[in-house]
């Protein structure tokens, strides 16, 4: 099944310790939608990312489409929180070989709120996958321009953090579409 990823799962390290068989398919976008941190992390209570829908079609969230085992898919929904803030959603996004159905996670209305800051290291898994993936230098930067805030969990930081330094080694898929 197809996924497309846009938060801290753009990171394939860190989506593949979700589930092992993820695979890239490509680069993509979803038009008229605005990536915002200001879900409600269900367990550690910060920013989160979300495809925040406009409806102003010159809105773009740029993110990966990944294949994934149906099996895997439970895993992904529990780490994600479905059920506690995100909720699943089929999403048709386009790439250079055109439209690509798929599924991703969008905030429920109640989990949203425009006060959070995500984690740096978060933000720095969101920053890892959109370098992996070779999104816009613009795109990157608007990450970049985030503020993010110190996880006062240091066990918590330093197992993201240790995610972090195996994804800095991976090389780009290639160039957006």
């Amino acid at each position: 099944m197809k996924y497309f990823a846009c938060g801290s799962n753009l990171c394939s390290r860190r989506l593949c310790q979700r589930t092992p068989s993820a695979s890239i398919v490509t680069v993509a976008r979803l038009d008229s939608h605005v990536l915002k941190f200001h879900k409600v992390g269900f367990r550690d209570r910060s920013g989160k990312c979300n495809a925040y829908a406009t409806g102003q079609s010159s809105d773009t969230v740029w993110g990966a489409v990944f294949e994934i085992d149906p099996a895997e898919k439970a895993r992904l929904d529990d780490a994600e929180g479905v059920g506690f803030g995100y909720m699943e959603t089929k999403v048709r996004v386009e790439s250079t070989g055109g439209m690509i159905s798929a599924f991703t996670y969008v905030a429920v209305a109640d989990a949203i709120r425009p006060d959070l800051r995500p984690y740096l290291w978060y933000k720095a898994l969101v920053l890892a996958g959109a370098t992996e993936h070779a999104l816009s230098p613009d795109y990157i930067e608007a990450i970049r321009a985030v503020v993010a805030i110190q996880d006062p969990d240091e066990g918590r930081r330093a197992s993201n953090e240790q995610i972090l330094s195996g994804a800095r080694s991976m090389t780009p898929q290639g160039p957006h579409p």
